[in-house]
């Protein structure tokens, strides 16, 4: 069951998705760390941030919307206060996600993250308004997403791993731009832009109006974005979006994923990456799978043969 990925040797294919698996140690008496591939942090800002006002997250037909606001403790609390718990488990793999609002943020997260112990990689959340660019998310703007991701490449110590946004044009060109400017991995989808109004009160559901769909929902548009990425680049993907079963988890396999990455399932289920990982395992060995490794890019389409 093990896959190597951006330098990375983890124990399972089997992810926790950052924003929905707190900074990992807040599900120590539920999850055994050490029993899943990874973990990502929810994403760390240079200083505390308090989040969107509630309403924030909202039940929508096969996934949820939210609007969190990226809320977190910073960096520097997460140093002294969250990561040296982590020492208890010394085989866990935690990447630690950064985000900013200019490039200088982002660098000086990564900066204050490599004198750190603990760490894996880092995952680059390219999915937040550029301050200097009139709010255009780095993500979206290719120019802004090649200096971004070969400063932080620069910066960083660990491997990066980019987490490119959904509400693309192309997700293929930005795929090309990330990996071409240093990126170690892609890993994709992060949340597909959307609404819900509530038809009583004549209101949005979230304060924020408009929030990130996530869950099952988004499944189909992930997986061919999984397809296209991997067609379009050599570094290792990450790929989530809707994943819930072991089924799942192999068609983002079979589309190009080295790995992939659980999310709003942690909330229906907390032991969910758990369950994903026993799943996976039974599945291969129904199927005769030696390797889990063998199924990235394993789609057979006969009729283009």
């Amino acid at each position: 069951m093990t896959v190597r990925f951006a330098g990375l040797e983890l124990k399972n294919p089997v992810i926790a998705a950052s924003g929905t698996f707190g900074y990992g140690i807040e599900f120590e008496e539920i999850v055994g760390l050490e029993g899943i591939g990874a973990f990502v942090t929810k994403g760390l800002s240079l200083e505390p941030m308090a989040g969107n006002e509630a309403p924030r997250i909202v039940q929508t037909a096969a996934g949820m919307l939210n609007a969190i606001g990226l809320q977190n403790i910073g960096v520097a609390e997460f140093i002294e206060k969250k990561l040296p718990l982590l020492k208890r488990y010394p085989k866990a793999q935690c990447i630690v996600n950064v985000f900013g609002y200019r490039v200088e943020d982002y660098i000086a997260v990564i900066e204050r993250l490599n004198d750190a112990e603990g760490i894996a990689a880092y995952e680059l959340n390219v999915s937040c308004p550029n301050v200097h660019e009139g709010g255009m998310t780095f993500g979206a703007d290719p120019g802004a997403l090649e200096y971004l991701v070969a400063r932080a490449k620069a910066a960083a110590k660990r491997p990066l791993i980019v987490k490119l946004s959904p509400n693309v044009t192309s997700i293929a060109q930005m795929a090309r731009i990330a990996a071409l400017s240093g990126a170690d991995a892609i890993s994709l989808v992060n949340t597909l832009l959307g609404m819900a109004i509530d038809t009583e009160t004549r209101q949005p559901t979230i304060r924020n109006i408009t929030g990130g769909l996530s869950g099952p929902a988004i499944k189909p548009i992930a997986l061919r974005m999984v397809y296209e990425t991997a067609k379009a680049v050599k570094v290792p993907i990450l790929g989530m979006g809707g994943i819930v079963t072991a089924e799942d988890a192999v068609e983002f396999l079979l589309a190009g994923a080295t790995a992939v990455q659980v999310g709003t399932a942690s909330y229906a289920d907390p032991r969910a990456t758990e369950r994903l990982v026993s799943g996976l395992t039974a599945w291969c060995k129904s199927h005769n799978v030696e390797r889990v490794s063998s199924l990235t890019g394993g789609l057979t389409i006969p009729w283009q043969s």
